[in-house]
């Protein structure tokens, strides 16, 4: 299963609207969002990729409200401030990264995968028995990126969006 990880919207729609175009061209069959969505309307663009999953970000605290009615608006999943889902038999933990509270917890679960944001910055590295994902950033990156995750394979690869 190929899943797409984005994060760092900051509700750029048209950076976007762009990544989950090519997520789905590429053929990904489920989509994660690693928080600071900014925006009802990034929620309803990424839902159009389904299963969609999110977390919350630092700059999406004002928006709690309005991302919880956005979820069950577009039928989406929101792991709120982080947790855990299985796909094809692997766990993948979710959390912004910005907070160690959000982040213990789920390494405390040990999924297979850990996605996060937060950093802007595209990253896999190993940490521990855990995978951990950064798919970069849609906004204020330079060259902004997405990144997609063959769940079968452990493979990763960084898609940059040219908007």
């Amino acid at each position: 299963m190929l899943i797409a990880i984005i994060s760092d919207t900051h509700d750029d729609l048209a950076m976007t609207v762009t990544a989950v175009e090519l997520a789905i061209q590429r053929g990904a069959e489920a989509l994660f969002h690693c928080g600071d969505l900014s925006s009802h309307e990034v929620v309803a663009v990424c839902s159009r990729l389904r299963p969609f999953y999110f977390v919350f970000g630092n700059h999406d605290a004002d928006v709690v409200p309005d991302l919880l009615q956005a979820a069950q608006e577009n039928d989406a999943c929101c792991l709120e401030w982080g947790g855990c889902v299985e796909l094809c038999g692997v766990r993948i933990g979710v959390a912004h990264g910005h907070m160690t509270s959000d982040l213990k917890p789920l390494i405390e679960e040990a999924p297979s995968y850990l996605l996060t944001g937060h950093t802007h910055e595209p990253a896999h590295f190993q940490q521990g028995p855990i995978q951990r994902v950064c798919p970069g950033a849609l906004f204020r990156a330079t060259p902004p990126t997405f990144a997609l995750l063959n769940l079968l394979t452990g493979e990763t690869e960084f898609i940059e969006v040219n908007g």
